[in-house]
């Protein structure tokens, strides 16, 4: 697996359940996306109990799917080619259940957001938006009437929130670190 891949949806359902973490993947993963792209400060054996807001818990298991999860949505987030993607249960699932992981994703996203970024982060009129939208989604309470029409909103939706999130971590974490470069 590469470096910059995420791990299975499933993998980490697993890994979640057996830690007894009580905490949706989709869920998870937005929030340590949340709180890199706010420029929460962060390591390898760190980054769960902080994300969580836990200082307890252990660091993932070396190699395991939580610590491909942080390993990938680093490079990912940091990656000038915006490779940058959202762990979402697979396409092979109803389109009722990956909307719902996007919207338990946002609600994630939100909540690491603010962990890290705390009262008045250092946002752009755009970047203030697309978080207003992000959290407008994390309200949502979606419905499925045509699925074929639902498969295109979902995508059109998973899309917008993956820019958003670049914009929100170009602001908070590669604005200042490269303002940091030229002093």
């Amino acid at each position: 697996m590469s470096e910059a891949q995420l791990p299975d949806h499933d993998a980490l359902v697993a890994e979640l359940q057996a830690l007894e973490a009580g905490i949706d993947p989709c869920e998870l993963h937005g929030s340590l996306c949340g709180y890199l792209s706010a420029g929460g400060k962060h390591e390898a054996a760190t980054w769960l109990a902080a994300v969580m807001a836990d200082p307890l818990l252990s660091a993932p298991d070396a190699g395991g799917p939580m610590d491909q999860l942080y390993r990938a949505s680093t490079r990912q987030l940091d990656s000038p080619d915006f490779e940058f993607e959202m762990l979402m249960p697979g396409d092979e699932r109803p389109v009722s259940e990956r909307g719902d992981g996007l919207v338990a994703w946002c609600r994630g996203f939100l909540g690491g957001f603010g962990l890290a970024a705390g009262a008045k982060p250092p946002l752009s009129d755009e970047s203030e938006e697309a978080l207003a939208d992000i959290g407008r989604i994390a309200a949502s309470d979606l419905s499925y009437d045509d699925p074929e029409a639902d498969e295109d909103a979902l995508a059109e939706v998973a899309e917008f929130i993956r820019v958003a999130v670049l914009l929100l971590h170009s602001d908070c974490v590669l604005g200042p670190r490269h303002r940091r470069k030229l002093n």
